[in-house]
C-alpha cells in the first residue's frame, strides 16, 4: 500500500519533469522514467502480497483480465516495427497497476491512504494551475487568464482532477465525511482550470454513473443530486468561459456563425474534427485490423488520405493538417483505435471498460463508486486524447480498472472478512 501511495505523484506528472534514461534498442530506444519505476515497484509489492496472502482476490474479475489481455495482445500483434512494439510494451506496463490494486488494497484503511494521496496531489496540481492562470510563468504555463496545464498537461490534469472529485464526492455523499470536500473543491477547480471540454463530458458521465452507484446502495436523496449537479454546473461554467473563443471559432468552422478565416491556430475544435476525419479515412482503408498500432501518427499512413482531408476542410489552416514535420496524430482515442487496430481493436478497447463498469456497479462495495466515476471520466477524456503510452490518463484508466476489481474482490470476501464502510 505504501508503494502505491508513493507512486501516485510520479504517475500523475508529465514526463518532461521526470528524470529518465534512454536505452538503445536496435533502431530505436527504450525510455525509462520515474513513472515506469513506480509502476514496477507497485507490481513487485503486489506480487509479494499475492505470494503471502494468495491471489484469490483476482478471481472475481477474471473476465476483466481476459479482456485487458486480449486488448494488449492485439496491440502487440498490430505493432509493425520495433519502435511501435516498444510503445506497446509501455502501454502494457501500466496494466500492471490494475492487477496490483486488488492485491494491495485489502482494507478500508489502505484505500483511504491511497485516496488521500491522490487528493493531496490534486490539490498541489490545482494550486500550480491557479498560479499559472494569474500570470506566474512556471512549468510551461499558458497566458494568464487562459486554461492551464499545471504540471501534467490539459487532458492529464483533467484526469487527475476527476479522480479527486470522484473520491471527494464518494466521501461526502456515501461516507458522510466532511474531509471529502477537499477532494470536491480541488477536483472542481482543477477541471475548470484545465479547460478541457472532453473533461467536462467525462465529468458529466462520471457524475451520472456515481448517482447510479449510490442508488444501488441506498435510496437517492436530494443532497446527492444537488451536490453532484452543482459540481457539474461549476465545471461547465469554468470550461465554457475559458474556451469561449474556441467555441466561437468552432461555430465559424461549422458555418453557424459567419465563416472561419484561416489562422495559424492549432489545438482547436476544428483541428480535432479534421484529425478525426483523417483517422476515419485511415480506418476506411483498413476496416478490420487497422493500419497498425501507432500507424496513424506516421506520414506514410496519413499521406494517402490528406487530399481527401484538404477537399473536406478547405477553410482550415494548413498548419492544422498532419505532415512529416507535424505528425499531430488522430487525437481521439476511439478513432485512433479504429484507425490503428480496426473494428477488432475498437471492440477490444471498449470491452474492458464495459466489464469494469459492470463489476463496479454489481459489487455495490467501495471503492466501486469511485471506479465508476473515474472510468466514465476517462472515457470522456479519451475523446480528445490520442493513445499515448505512459501518460497520466493511462494511469487513471488502469487504476480505474483496478478499483473496479478491488470492489469486486471486496464483495466476494465480505461474508468472511466483514464489510467496508463507504
Amino acid at each position: 500500500m505504501i508503494a502505491l501511495a508513493l507512486a501516485i505523484p510520479f504517475l500523475f506528472l508529465h514526463v518532461k519533469y521526470q528524470p529518465g534514461i534512454r536505452i538503445p534498442l536496435g533502431s530505436t530506444h527504450l525510455g525509462f522514467e520515474l513513472s515506469d519505476l513506480a509502476v514496477l515497484v507497485v507490481a513487485f509489492a503486489a506480487l509479494r502480497e499475492g505470494l503471502r496472502d494468495g491471489f484469490a482476490r483476482l478471481r472475481p474479475s477474471l473476465w476483466l483480465w481476459v479482456a485487458a489481455a486480449l486488448l494488449l495482445v492485439w496491440i502487440f500483434v498490430r505493432s509493425q516495427s520495433l519502435t511501435h512494439a516498444v510503445t506497446a510494451a509501455k502501454f502494457a506496463e501500466y496494466a500492471l497497476l490494475a492487477v496490483s490494486l486488488p492485491l494491495i488494497v485489502r482494507k478500508r484503511s489502505q484505500w483511504e491512504v491511497v485516496a488521500a494521496v491522490i487528493v493531496a496531489w490534486s490539490v498541489a496540481a490545482t494550486f500550480v494551475a491557479l498560479l499559472q492562470i494569474f500570470g506566474v510563468s512556471i512549468l510551461d504555463a499558458w497566458a494568464a487568464g487562459r486554461r492551464q496545464p499545471s504540471f501534467l498537461g490539459h487532458s492529464d490534469f483533467s484526469a487527475l482532477s476527476a479522480f479527486a472529485l470522484a473520491i471527494g464526492l464518494a466521501a461526502v455523499l456515501l461516507a458522510r465525511r466532511p474531509v471529502g470536500w477537499v477532494g470536491v473543491a480541488s477536483g472542481v477547480v482543477g477541471l475548470m482550470l484545465a479547460g478541457a471540454t472532453a473533461g467536462l463530458i467525462g465529468t458529466a458521465a462520471g457524475a451520472a454513473g456515481l448517482l447510479v452507484a449510490i442508488a444501488r446502495r441506498r435510496r437517492l436523496e436530494l443532497r446527492d443530486v444537488t451536490v453532484t449537479g452543482a459540481c457539474l454546473v461549476l465545471v461547465a461554467a469554468g470550461v465554457l468561459t475559458l474556451r469561449a473563443g474556441d467555441f466561437e471559432h468552432f461555430l465559424r468552422f461549422l458555418h453557424l456563425k459567419g465563416r472561419e478565416t484561416q489562422t495559424a491556430n492549432i489545438q482547436t475544435y476544428s483541428q480535432h474534427t479534421l484529425l478525426a476525419y483523417v483517422g476515419y479515412r485511415i480506418w476506411r482503408d483498413h476496416p478490420v485490423a487497422g493500419a497498425g498500432w501507432q500507424a496513424s501518427n506516421e506520414a506514410a499512413t496519413v499521406a494517402p488520405v490528406l487530399p481527401a482531408a484538404h477537399r473536406k476542410f478547405p477553410d482550415v489552416a494548413p498548419l492544422a493538417f498532419p505532415t512529416s514535420a507535424h505528425e499531430w496524430g488522430v487525437q481521439n482515442g476511439y478513432v485512433q483505435a479504429a484507425a490503428d487496430l480496426g473494428a477488432v481493436g475498437v471492440l477490444a478497447w471498449l470491452a474492458p471498460f464495459a466489464i469494469a463498469l459492470v463489476l463496479a456497479l454489481r459489487a455495490n462495495a467501495p471503492p466501486g463508486a469511485v471506479a465508476v466515476f473515474v472510468l466514465l471520466a476517462a472515457m470522456g477524456i479519451w475523446i480528445a486524447q490520442g493513445l499515448v503510452a505512459g501518460i497520466p490518463l493511462d494511469a487513471a484508466m488502469w487504476l480505474g480498472f483496478g478499483l473496479a476489481a478491488t470492489a469486486a474482490a471486496q464483495r466476494s470476501s465480505a461474508p468472511a472478512r466483514g464489510k467496508w464502510d463507504a
